[in-house]
Formats: structure tokens, sequence, C-alpha cells
């Protein structure tokens, strides 16, 4: 079937006790066993361990990455911390994209460097500099692409090779871009990771995360995290995202395009300095981003001659556009990543991975995009 039918259909069957067309919300602590020789035969004993609403968004996300199985978390740092502890040990050595959420910045160095696991920050653009990164202790690949905020690409199938080389397990980001643009696993990698928060739910109502793997070993590896550390997804969570994610081919299409013609735009107004999107020619990553995906994706950045003073003005002057921190949403969404997103990045660490001071990220979204350019085109009147 298409992906478009799966993503509608995959994971889910009418409830066989009255027949309701969704899933429904098990929204219970405990699950009473037939006897004790019985145990879990039906599958589930306790919600942190397995519930069954959360369960059908997992099947759901395995069948849209072409994956093995899926564990889903209470939020998306929750499933890159799951990653983390489910391959990593003290004195294990990991390699992370040098531009990445700040988040996982953040989860890196000022976390789990506490427990003696060491971290090296590398250009994920330049497959020698990431082969360079490799130590004899090297145990994870994280690759994030393309990359919050910079939109740096990634060359997932090359890297993919240098871990299996290493004897490490590459995970990939995929939350920009979601397995209806990008299949990560299909190109080596071992694991995908999503903010479901975003383009999975896409309607800023839910925080939640999630781990496809490839192999049922590493699947387990991560479940078994999941449930020790008791970071699964909630029930309603779960169904809410199971709603999102029946439109997700048709919101990524049209925020897509959205997306393109705002950076036209962008790129032909006399007050913006660059502009920054990898469906632009102009992308110094342009051909990598078109041979590993099938589409570009609706996010993008630029910056306002004048640099950061000339930023805020617009960003506190657009309308329609929301100044929030989340992308993906069916609403338009402008951040300010330095004081933002990624606030606790050192200021010498962004300055070396580009993420400079009068940077605007924007997230489009479904609004009619006349309306969107428009209100830019206003709001850069006004710098």
């Amino acid at each position: 079937m298409g992906f478009s039918t799966r993503q509608i259909h995959a994971g889910v069957t009418p409830d066989p006790l009255t027949g309701s067309i969704l899933t429904p919300i098990y929204q219970t602590t405990t699950y009473v066993q037939p006897s004790v020789d019985e145990y879990m035969t039906k599958g589930f004993t306790y919600s942190r361990s397995g519930n069954p609403t959360v369960r059908a968004l997992e099947l759901k996300l395995t069948d849209l990455e072409g994956g093995i199985d899926c564990s889903c978390f209470g939020t998306g740092m929750a499933a890159v911390q799951g990653v983390m502890l489910a391959f990593l040990n003290a004195g294990d050595h990991a390699v992370i994209s040098d531009v990445a959420y700040g988040g996982t910045y953040r989860l890196c160095t000022k976390v789990l460097s506490r427990f003696g696991v060491e971290f090296t920050f590398a250009d994920g653009s330049d497959p020698e500099a990431v082969a360079a990164a490799v130590r004899d202790n090297t145990k994870l690949f994280l690759t994030e692409t393309p990359a919050n905020p910079t939109m740096k690409c990634s060359d997932i199938a090359a890297i993919s090779a240098i871990a299996k080389k290493a004897g490490a397990v590459h995970a990939v980001d995929n939350t920009f871009l979601t397995p209806y643009y990008q299949r990560p696993l299909e190109m080596g990698a071992d694991m995908s990771i999503h903010s479901t928060t975003k383009y999975m739910d896409g309607h800023n109502a839910t925080v939640g995360g999630a781990v496809i793997s490839a192999t049922a070993e590493h699947g387990d590896a991560v479940r078994f995290i999941q449930n020790s550390t008791g970071s699964i997804m909630s029930p309603q969570v779960a169904w809410l995202t199971l709603q999102g994610c029946k439109t997700l081919s048709l919101r990524m299409d049209q925020q897509s395009a959205n997306a393109m013609a705002i950076a036209q735009f962008l790129e032909a107004h006399p007050k913006v300095e660059q502009v920054c999107y990898p469906g632009l020619e102009s992308f110094a990553q342009h051909e990598l981003a078109k041979r590993q995906a099938s589409g570009y994706g609706a996010m993008l950045w630029f910056e306002v001659k004048g640099g950061l003073e000339a930023g805020k003005k617009l960003m506190d002057a657009v309308e329609i556009w929301s100044l929030a921190e989340n992308l993906g949403s069916v609403e338009s969404l402008i951040t300010h990543p330095v004081t933002m997103t990624h606030a606790d990045v050192e200021e010498a660490e962004r300055a070396r991975v580009g993420i400079i001071d009068g940077l605007v990220r924007l997230s489009a979204g479904l609004e009619d995009v006349e309306d969107l350019i428009d209100a830019l085109d206003k709001a850069l009147d006004q710098v």
C-alpha cells in the first residue's frame, strides 16, 4: 500500500468489542491477568511497560519508517535519551552532529558527560570529519539531518557505513522530514528518532517522541530503557498523535510548498542578507538534499540586513506568524534560536557551527501562502 493509505490504516483495526473505527484511549494503570500461569497472555501488564493505545501508534510508526519495532516516549528528548542510555555506558564515546537541537546538546554536555560518557560534535556534512572523530570506544553516532536550526544536511548512507565499520550504531533524528520525505533505515541507519510533537502530531496539541529500530535487537534495547526509566508516552497523547498521522503527507506537501514560496520571496527581498532552505539551488547541499530525500520540508531560516537588532524588530512586528518554540504545526511559527531553542549552547559553540545571532527560523504552516508572505513583507518594511 502507498504511504497515504498506510498513514491512515497501519497499526489500527476497528475495536473488536464495539466496532469503533478509532482506537480507544486505554486510560488504565494495570491489566487483570487470567491466572498466574497465564500471565501476560493478552500482551499487557502495567501501562508503564506497555499500553494498547500507545502500541497502536508504535505499530503505525514502525510501518511508516519501514522498521521492525518502535518505542514511543513522553517527549522527543526522552526518545533521544532512550537511545543514548540504551547504547552508551560510562567510558564510551559518541559522535554527534555538530549542529543539533539545543536540548540534545544540553543532554550530552550537561547531563550524560557527568557519568563518564564522552562526546565529539563532528561536521555531519563532511563524512571524512565524521570518520576522523571515531575512537576505539565509539559506540553511537547520532545524526540530525536537516539540522536544527541551520538546515545543514548530512550524508546518511556515508555515516551509516562509517558507523558499521566502527562497530557502532547509527541513529538519525528524522524529525524535520519525517518518513514521508526521508527514510534513514533504507539508507543503512539503525534507528530513526522523532519528536512526534512536530509533524506527526502537527497541531501543537502534544509532546512526544519515538524511536523506530531496524532490528529486533536494537528495538529491545530501547524498549528496556523506555520501561526502566518510566518514560513511555501517555495513552491520550498517543491517541491524538494517531489522528495527526493520518494527514501527515497532505500537510507535509502543502507546508513544503509554502516554505519554497516563502524562501524564494525572501531570497529576492532587498532587506534580506541570506536565506537557507534545502529546496533553493543556492543551498550549499542542495544536491545531497535532493538525492536522499523526496521533499525539502517546511523549515528554513533567514537573516535580515542589520543583524540581530533588525531580526528582533521583524519578529516583534510580524503578524500571523507566532513567536514560539515549536515547529511542524499547522500554524506558522517564527523562532529566534539564540535566545530560545539553543540558548543553552555556549556562544563560542554557536559561532563555530553557524548559529548566528541574527538567524530567524521559520516553520511554514498551512495558512494561505500569500498571507504569510504579505505578513513578512510588512514586517520587513518596518525594519
